[in-house]
């Protein structure tokens, strides 16, 4: 008896929620591509896409350093270190910089020979070496003149 009863609340259940369900999840599903794919959504609509472009790149500008062959010592795995950089600096500042190059390039170069070799030759000592030369150029120039250092060459030879 028990089972009958088990039989025919199984029979007496519709598919009719499992549809609805399904149909549901369909129209919601599309609904929200709809609004996503038209920028309701998110708000990326043809005025929103215009603000996201870059703007024009100003207040900076680029002083190039002049290249410097530097000897290495005799424990070394190399014999000389060819460096070349530009130094990033404000738009207001490019006189300043370049008038100053001589003594910059005195500093790295004074930098460059002090380190140990094993410091030079390590690759990933780059950032180090590029923030250690970054901080004395600051310094020479004063604050606020040098925003960056870019290494543009360092190759041992």
């Amino acid at each position: 008896m028990a089972e009958a009863t088990l039989d025919q609340t199984q029979k007496k259940r519709s598919k009719l929620p499992l549809v609805i369900g399904v149909l549901l999840a369909l129209v919601l599903g599309g609904g929200g591509f709809y609004a996503t794919y038209t920028g309701l959504l998110f708000g990326h609509t043809e005025a929103a896409k215009s603000h996201d472009a870059p703007g024009p790149l100003t207040g900076i500008a680029f002083v190039p350093l002049e290249p410097m062959v530097i000897s290495l010592g005799p424990d070394a795995g190399s014999k000389y270190l060819r460096f070349s950089a530009q130094v990033e600096v404000v738009d207001s500042a490019v006189a300043d910089v370049t008038q100053l190059s001589p003594r910059i390039l005195d500093v790295l170069n004074s930098y460059l020979r002090a380190i140990d070799s094993s410091s030079i030759e390590d690759p990933s000592a780059m950032a180090r070496l590029r923030a250690q030369m970054l901080r004395r150029i600051q310094i020479v120039t004063g604050e606020g003149r040098v925003r960056d250092l870019l290494i543009t060459e360092f190759v041992l030879n």
